[in-house]
């Protein structure tokens, strides 16, 4: 039991660093596309975790666990967002529900997974299925850049 508890505060560690590791990796590159600098930031991650518990991680398994932890992740952090706003009287329980139909209703995009890699680097329009779901976002007050997939000042934004 012990061993497994270990395991998960090592494991949450591990991502702490991720996260803060990974922000300052990508801040210096300039690029969220480099992929050296991603595999350099990953065999860092697990250095500093070697040495620090005496275990040794694959990067390539933290990434992967990483990437696996990210999505429920950030949907239970956007319904904790949506909650607190219908509890502090921000929005209605309607307006939230509306805007997590919305968010479900995002269409496929797997099977544009290259284009959008490429996209990345160069910035083309985004597919007309993505431009369509994200004109359609409800208009929820306060939600702010935790309301959505889609950051970094890019799109259309919600009507006022």
């Amino acid at each position: 039991m012990w061993r497994s508890k270990k395991f998960i505060i090592a494991l949450a560690t591990a991502l702490t660093l991720v996260i803060i590791t990974g922000g300052i990796v990508l801040a210096q590159t300039g690029s969220g596309t480099d992929n050296q600098a991603k595999d350099a930031m990953w065999n860092k991650i697990c250095d500093i975790y070697k040495q620090n518990t005496g275990v040794t991680i694959d990067p390539q398994e933290l990434q992967k666990a990483f990437e696996q932890a990210r999505p429920p992740m950030k949907h239970e952090t956007l319904d904790e967002r949506l909650n607190s706003l219908v509890t502090e009287g921000k929005i209605t329980q309607a307006q939230a529900d509306q805007y997590n139909a919305w968010l479900q209703s995002k269409p496929d995009m797997s099977q544009y997974n290259q284009q959008l890699k490429d996209w990345e680097k160069t910035r083309p329009a985004p597919p007309d299925a993505f431009k369509q779901w994200l004109d359609s976002r409800p208009n929820i007050p306060n939600l702010g850049p935790m309301g959505g997939e889609f950051h970094g000042g890019h799109g259309p934004q919600p009507p006022k």
